[in-house]
This record gives C-alpha cells, sequence and structure tokens, in this order.
C-alpha cells in the first residue's frame, strides 16, 4: 500500500492523458535555470577562493593560503557530498515526503547554505567555519533536491506523450548550462570587484528565486505519492535489486568519466593561471573560463541531436550504451589536449587560453554523450517507485568520481610542519601578548600529536629579530638541539611568520644564483624580453652545482612553469618526498610597459583593497608602501621582481603535466574496459503510465523467473 503525503489529494497524482507538453515543465525548467545559476555561480569561484581569498577574511593579515593541490582535495570534497547526499533526498522522496515536498524543504536549506557563505568573516565563527557549514547545508540541500527534481520531470509524463521525454531532458540540459553560464561569467567577475559577499550571495538570492518559482508550480504539478512500503517491497524485489545492480556497473564507469570532468573546475583553472588568458580582444579571468562549457553544451545539443546522431545511426544502432561508450573515449581527446598543453606552461612557455577552448570543444561532446545520455537512461531503466533511488544511484556515480580525484590530490601531497600551527596558535596569544617565561610557555603549550618541540627565544633562530615567539620543532631524529631542527616564527599575533632551517642560507643562495641568471640575459627592467624564461633544468643544476643542504646534499633545482621554480633539499631523513623535504618556490613577477593610465587615480579590486586595509591598518606610511608594492606588481611597473616561500614538507609529489597524463591514461583505460561491458548489458524500460497492468504482469513473471 502506498503512503500518500498528507495533502496529496489536492493534486493531480497521475499524468494527463494527452499528446501534448505538461503543464508543470515551464515551471519546473525555470526553476532549475535559477537554481543551476545558484550552485554552479558559488561552485565556480570556489577554488579561486579558497587559494587566494580564503586567508583575507579574519581579522589578521593573511598567510599563504592554501596550495592548488589542498584546495583542488576540499573542491571536489564537497562536490562528492553534493553528489552523495541525493540518497537522502531520494529516500525522503520515495518513502515519506514526496518529491515536491523534499524538493520544497531541501530547498530552503539550500538557502541557509548561501547565506552562510555570505557570512563569511562575520562574527562568532571564523571565515573557515563558515565555510564548512555553508558547504555542508549545500551539499545537504543541493544534493538532496537533484534525484528527485529529475524524476519529477519524469513523472509528468505518460505513455501518451512519453515521446516528448527526450526533447524535454534536453530542454531540462538546456536551462542547466543557461543558468551555468550566465553565473560563470557574473561571479568571478562579482568576486573580483567586490568579494566574496558579494560573490556567494547574489547565488543565494537566485536560489531564493528558485525555491519560490517551484512552490508557484505547485498546483499544475503531478504528485507521484511517495512509495511507503511499496518502495521497500519493489527495492528489494528481484526487479527492484536487479535494475539498480545492472545499473551500478554501468555508473562505476561513468565515475571515472566525473573524476575527470569536474576537474574543469579546479584543477584546469589553476592551469589557467599559467595561460595567455587575453584572446579575441578580452582578457578572461580564470574562473570564467568555465563558462565555455554551458555555451558550448547549447551548441552541441542541437548538433548530436539533428546531424551527428543520424549520421551514427545510419552505420549502427546508437542505443544509449554506446552512445556512454563512445562518449568516454572522446574525453581521452579532450584531457590529452590539456596535458599537452600543461608540456608547454613546464617547458616555460605561456600558450594561449585558446587551447583550453578546444579541449573544452571536446570535453563538452564527451558530456552530451554520456551525462545527457545517463540522466534519460536512469529514469527510463528504474522501477516505478523507484525513480529517485535510481537518481541517486547515477548522481553517487558523480560523487564517487570526485572521492575518487579528491583522494588522489591527498595522496600526492606530503604532510607539512606548518600542520603543528593550528594545535597551538589560539593559546599562543595570551603567552604572546603577557611575555610569559619560557619554562612557563612550554608548561602551558602542549603540542599535540607525536611533535618534539618545545618554545624558544627568537633570537636563537637566525635572521629572527621581528619574532614575537619561536617553536623549535625536532626534525627527523624526533631530538630537539640538532642539525634538521625547524624553527617556526610567529609574530605579534600569533600568525606564522617565516620558517627557518640550517639549510636555508644555502636555499636562499641558490635561488640568488637562479634570478641573477634569468635577470642578466635581459629580463630586468622597462626594456626587459617578455619571452624571457627562468633557466631550463639542465642549465639550472649547473648554475647551483655544488650547492648543498646542511646535510651535504646537493640542492635540486626544478622548473615549475614559465614564471615559478622550485629548489628541493631532501631534509634530515635523506629521503624524497616526505614530511622533511625543505622547499624554497620562486615565482617571478615581470615587468612590463608602464601603463597608459598616466596620472589617474589606480583603481584596486576588493583582493588588493583587502590587503590595504589589513596591512596598512591607519598606518598612512603603510598604506601608501602596501598601495605601491601592489601597483608596481601590475603590467606596466617597471622593476622585475621575485617572490619566494619557502617550506617543509607540504610538496605535491603529482604535479604539472604528469598529473593530467596519469588522469588521460585512466579514462582511456575505462573507456577500453566498458566495451565488453556495454555489450552484454540489457536495457529494461519503465515509464509513468495510467495503463499500469502490462508493465506489472511483466515485472512478476521476471520476478518469478529470478527464483
Amino acid at each position: 500500500m502506498s503512503a500518500a503525503t498528507p495533502d496529496s489529494t489536492k493534486y493531480a497524482q497521475r499524468p494527463t492523458v494527452t499528446t501534448g507538453m505538461p503543464g508543470g515543465i515551464p515551471y519546473i525548467i525555470g526553476n532549475e535555470a535559477a537554481e543551476r545559476f545558484s550552485f554552479y555561480g558559488m561552485k565556480s569561484i570556489l577554488t579561486i577562493f579558497m587559494v587566494d581569498y580564503l586567508q583575507w577574511m579574519g581579522g589578521t593579515p593573511g598567510g599563504g593560503g592554501m596550495s592548488d593541490a589542498e584546495a583542488t582535495e576540499h573542491y571536489h570534497t564537497f562536490t562528492a557530498a553534493a553528489y552523495f547526499f541525493p540518497i537522502l533526498g531520494a529516500l525522503l522522496s520515495d518513502v515519506f515526503l514526496g518529491k515536491y515536498r523534499t524538493i520544497l524543504f531541501l530547498s530552503i536549506v539550500y538557502c541557509l547554505g548561501h547565506a552562510a557563505l555570505a557570512m563569511m568573516g562575520a562574527p562568532p565563527l571564523s571565515a573557515g567555519y563558515w565555510l564548512f557549514v555553508g558547504l555542508l547545508l549545500i551539499s545537504v540541500g543541493s544534493g538532496g533536491i537533484k534525484p528527485c527534481v529529475s524524476a519529477h520531470v519524469g513523472d509528468q509524463f505518460g505513455k501518451s506523450n512519453a515521446h516528448l521525454l527526450t526533447k524535454v531532458y534536453q530542454w531540462f540540459y538546456f536551462s542547466i548550462n543557461f543558468g551555468a553560464f550566465i553565473s560563470t561569467l557574473l561571479t568571478p567577475w562579482l568576486l573580483e570587484h567586490f568579494g566574496p559577499h558579494w560573490a556567494f550571495g547574489v547565488p543565494g538570492v537566485l536560489m531564493a528565486l528558485a525555491t519560490f518559482l517551484f512552490w508557484l508550480g505547485r498546483n499544475k504539478f503531478v504528485h507521484i505519492p511517495a512509495g511507503g512500503m511499496q518502495f521497500l517491497k519493489e527495492t528489494f524485489s528481484w526487479t527492484g535489486l536487479s535494475a539498480i545492480l545492472k545499473l551500478m556497473v554501468i555508473f562505476s564507469f561513468v565515475a571515472v568519466f566525473w573524476a575527470l570532468f569536474d576537474q574543469t573546475g579546479s584543477s584546469w583553472v589553476l592551469q589557467a593561471k599559467s595561460l595567455d588568458r587575453t584572446w579575441m580582444g578580452v582578457t578572461w579571468l580564470e574562473s570564467q573560463i568555465q563558462a565555455v562549457n554551458p555555451i558550448l553544451i547549447l551548441t552541441l545539443i542541437p548538433l548530436f541531436q539533428f546531424l551527428i546522431y543520424p549520421a551514427i545511426d545510419r552505420v549502427f544502432p546508437l542505443t544509449p550504451i554506446r552512445k556512454i561508450s563512445i562518449g568516454l573515449f572522446v574525453m581521452t581527446g579532450g584531457f590529452a589536449i590539456v596535458a599537452w598543453l600543461q608540456q608547454q606552461i613546464d617547458a616555460g612557455l605561456e600558450p594561449s587560453i585558446a587551447w583550453q577552448f578546444l579541449a573544452y570543444a571536446v570535453l563538452t561532446a564527451s558530456e552530451v554523450m554520456v551525462s545527457i545520455t545517463c540522466l534519460e537512461f536512469a529514469y527510463t531503466q528504474a522501477p516505478k517507485t523507484m525513480k529517485s533511488v535510481v537518481m541517486a544511484v547515477f548522481l553517487l556515480s558523480v560523487s564517487l568520481g570526485n572521492v575518487f580525484t579528491a583522494v588522489v590530490n591527498n595522496v600526492i601531497q606530503t604532510p607539512s610542519v606548518t600542520s603543528v600551527v593550528e594545535q597551538v596558535e589560539g593559546e599562543m596569544i595570551v603567552g604572546v601578548r603577557e611575555a610569559v617565561s619560557l619554562e612557563e610557555a612550554n608548561e602551558q603549550w602542549l603540542i599535540a600529536g607525536d611533535w618534539n618541540a618545545t618554545w624558544a627565544s627568537p633570537s636563537e633562530a637566525e635572521g629572527s629579530d621581528e619574532a614575537a615567539a619561536a617553536l623549535r620543532l625536532a626534525g627527523a631524529d624526533g631530538e630537539i638541539d640538532t642539525t634538521d631542527d625547524v624553527w617556526l616564527l610567529f609574530g605579534d599575533e600569533a600568525e606564522l611568520t617565516a620558517i627557518r632551517t640550517r639549510s636555508r642560507s644555502a636555499m636562499e643562495a641558490a635561488a640568488d644564483r637562479i634570478e641573477s641568471a634569468f635577470l642578466q640575459q635581459g629580463g630586468r627592467g622597462e626594456q626587459a624580453d617578455p619571452d624571457a624564461s627562468l633557466p631550463d633544468e639542465a642549465t639550472g643544476r649547473q648554475l647551483i652545482d655544488g650547492l648543498q643542504d646542511a646535510f651535504g646534499n646537493q640542492i635540486e633545482y626544478r622548473l615549475v612553469s614559465r614564471d615559478r621554480y622550485q629548489l628541493i633539499s631532501r631534509g634530515g631523513d635523506q629521503l624524497d618526498e616526505t614530511l622533511w623535504d625543505e622547499t624554497l618556490t620562486g615565482v617571478l613577477e615581470r615587468a612590463a610597459e608602464p601603463s597608459e593610465e598616466g596620472d589617474a587615480e589606480p583603481t584596486f579590486n576588493w583582493l588588493e583593497r583587502r590587503r590595504i586595509e589589513m596591512i596598512g591598518g591607519d598606518d598612512p606610511e603603510a598604506i601608501a608602501k602596501i598601495r605601491q608594492e601592489i601597483l608596481s606588481s601590475r603590467d606596466g611597473g617597471s622593476e622585475t621582481t621575485f617572490d619566494r616561500e619557502y617550506a617543509v614538507g607540504g610538496r605535491v609529489l603529482l604535479e604539472g603535466d604528469d598529473y593530467f597524463w596519469f588522469w588521460t591514461t585512466c579514462i582511456l583505460v575505462t573507456a577500453i574496459l566498458f566495451v565488453p561491458v556495454g555489450y552484454f548489458y540489457r536495457e529494461r524500460t519503465y515509464i509513468q503510465d495510467e495503463d499500469e497492468s502490462q508493465q506489472d504482469a511483466e515485472a512478476a513473471a521476471e520476478e518469478s523467473m529470478g527464483h
């Protein structure tokens, strides 16, 4: 017996017998456009926000920010959560509330998540906690409604107008990409000029609009009641279990597709930082590059529907499984282009963003064949009372793919000694301001974990005259006051200001040689060669030959990109790729032609204004100094400069073109293995219909055969 929602009798519970379009479809399509605007707008800026903005949202000046790999890991963890919670939404929908109420209630949770992101920096929570709360609520709200909205579309149709399903799902996907296109252009611009509060707040307003629009369509929708006990009975029947298990096999391969596809919001955005982003007279922000995908979707859907699919169908029958199979091979080509592009960057070149646009075109063709096909396939292959659950199984493949990407990015990061800072920073503030003795400090501030550490006088660490406190960590040997000790130096507000080791002076000397070689070859001043590159790896090794770390090992040189190099010491344990690796990363800021602004008052974006506010404070001289530093770093500055960052641990072990070739290999192997799996898959279609007797008889016969 089906469980009806309390007021389900107010609404139609069966599709109307008609050959036309159901009346509720415009409300669903409009709701989806606004909801996708909010989701993709927020998601488009998330990686850049974590790398460049998050550290400036608190009450003290920003530190080093997240590494690219760390931000990529968090981005994909959030995406995985957003596509895991469809299981929750599907159960609420199919067992208890029905699709309409589940969508409405979880949309409110969704709106609260956007509000939390817009509140970052406000008391009583830190920016990091606001970020966590906001992303959690969005993942619950967004994830929970995903399977319900897709299944709710299909519920509006019966057998008489089922032929319109493919067309409607294409319009449904059109609305997704229309909302994504507009928001992916607008939201990065809001972040750049008006800051995170507006950039996260505007998508929240659109989500509130989406919720209101969905409520307006309540009297137009077909409200399929929750399945209740019938849902559980069908789920655990032979028909239900076999349908889920069969689809899980297919979607496990599709999960690898999503592991690559969703990197357009992480690794592709970060790659765009190293590209020449001026194309066709437009200078693109890194996050705006993602807008290419939805506009290509809008172009390619009709191209595939009316030209490519019919052409292939003349050669061999083009089933949904075959579309997915071809799409996986096409994805291989898209990532191969990006891997080749990264090779050019690693070689010291600055390729045009047009190459990434080409990769997007190939990637989007793959998306049309895999994602849209799976969306319809999941609905038609699901038994009638299990539509939301089977949609959730499809969306779970997106979650698993992003878990895979997050795990890979976690594994390729070595631990960092600065992780100890999170354990002591809050307790330090009292000690720094009250200037307690070292003995009292060592008694009060106990270091959690396995660290052997002691508070010491900053004067004992070389170059620490301006430090307010110093924490001395035992190195790989576990003993204090030996060659491999690491010093963490802190400022007046308990912020980490520097890291000192006995190898640092040799690393700085090596950096001086690399940077001097670049400047001497014509990289300095207004007449600098704009195409000048940092020394290649062979030249760099020659330049620093003979310079050794504190343990007698040759310092290693690595060219990361056209404007970035890295010096590496294996540290006290003498092992590569561990916690104790010491790295000095140099970043080149190139001089360029003077700006044509002349004497016009310079303008600053939000991040620059925040830096002036946080570092300059109320001191006019400090404000003038930071303003001048910002202006000098822009195109038009007359000096070429290098920024250096020193770290112990925290290395990324798979980066550059190796990272992209790894993923290209993954999808190629997946595509090859999918061919025999798809060949043996047998399809079974279920449609919501007013005449259920025939399908029920078929299901009963299939169940009896299963026993």
